[in-house]
């Protein structure tokens, strides 16, 4: 039995639409970012990779709204977006000044980790276009009213980017809901992105605003804490091995507070080197814990991106079965699959998520 009241699908343009910032994503391959010459570009976005893995792997209709300053390289940004089939009609574009002083595009620089070297991450996004969106610059009532959307999605990267961001997403969570829309949110906590616009205690101010809006919350037990105030009694704190037993008890006091949450998803990674963790990941839905599979000893190529695709493959599990303990499932091995290749979004099948759900090998396929 289904947990959500989906829309028909006869009545929406969309599946699922993403709100958040896209970035052009720079990578130096096997070198340092410091020390690279050459950079290989990709798109990504902790919200967008989201709409991109339901496109590309699971085959439904998204889009993403998100802005872009009117340049070569925000026209690049669209070029992937239109490769990964997410629909760019939803995009604002706003004039360029011709040095980015008022306006311009993110770029991120993410360089691979390897054995004792985590990967590492720089990014370079303020003052950009979609950090400048405020609330009254997008038609939610024409997007979910008249086009229709089934699920949207966002996320605290993009809550955190400033203050316009923030009332953003609460302008959008709020006109989803008032259209039949089930919300996700990846609670996504970054100290960095939070420090400009106030810290943790703006950060928990704007969750808990966001918080009564949601049917699906994604976060780890640090993102409880950081960003709703949740602490986890008897935790190691080292965070080196989650307190399950205090967990649950944590998410039990999280849905007294936060009734509107159906289903609460954690991944769950123990990173052995940068390049071999366990993955895995769990619910908690009707007032239990479900643990999904438990992939040991996974050989990563690029984990940057894995969270997103585990989220698109849970996402499509809920659409699809309505089934919590099924949807982990889905997340894990498309998560899984998205950490074996470069870039920010998965490359994944169907076929291959669904071989790994079913316990399928990596026999070579001929």
């Amino acid at each position: 039995m289904s947990l959500f009241n989906l829309r028909d699908e006869k009545d929406c343009r969309y599946d699922m639409i993403a709100l958040g910032e896209v970035m052009l994503r720079l990578d130096p391959g096997d070198m340092r970012i410091k020390n690279a010459r050459s950079f290989r570009a990709w798109e990504g976005g902790g919200e967008y990779n989201v709409a991109r893995g339901l496109r590309r792997c699971f085959n439904m209709k998204t889009g993403v709204v998100t802005a872009f300053a009117d340049n070569d390289v925000g026209r690049l940004c669209e070029d992937f977006i239109l490769q990964g089939g997410v629909d760019t009609s939803l995009i604002k574009w706003v004039p360029y000044d011709g040095t980015g002083r008022t306006v311009r595009n993110g770029l991120n620089f993410t360089e691979r980790g390897f054995g004792v070297r985590g990967a590492r991450g720089v990014s370079d996004r303020g003052n950009t276009a979609v950090s400048q969106m405020k609330p009254g610059d997008v038609d939610w009532d024409y997007i979910f009213g008249e086009l229709g959307v089934r699920w949207l999605h966002t996320g605290g990267i993009y809550a955190a980017l400033s203050e316009n961001s923030s009332a953003m997403v609460i302008e959008a969570v709020k006109a989803a809901k008032k259209y039949g829309t089930v919300v996700s949110y990846d609670l996504n906590y970054r100290p960095s992105l939070w420090q400009g616009i106030g810290g943790q205690e703006k950060c928990r101010e704007v969750n808990k605003e966001i918080a009564p809006y949601i049917d699906v919350m994604i976060g780890n037990e640090e993102d409880f804490t950081a960003c709703l105030g949740f602490e986890i009694e008897g935790n190691d704190k080292n965070l080196k091995k989650l307190n399950l037993d205090g967990y649950e008890k944590m998410l039990k006091n999280v849905t007294k507070v936060y009734p509107n949450f159906k289903v609460i998803a954690t991944t769950l990674r123990t990173v052995k080197s940068a390049t071999v963790n366990d993955w895995s990941a769990m619910v908690f839905s009707d007032g239990k814990i479900t643990r999904g599979m438990s992939l040991d000893s996974l050989e990563i190529y690029d984990r940057v991106g894995g969270g997103d695709s585990f989220a698109s493959g849970l996402i499509y599990g809920l659409m699809k079965f309505g089934d919590p303990s099924v949807a982990v499932n889905y997340g894990i091995a498309h998560g899984a699959l998205a950490m074996t290749t470069p870039g920010d979004t998965s490359t994944a099948s169907l076929s291959e998520v669904e071989n790994i759900v079913n316990g399928g090998s990596a026999r070579v396929k001929r």
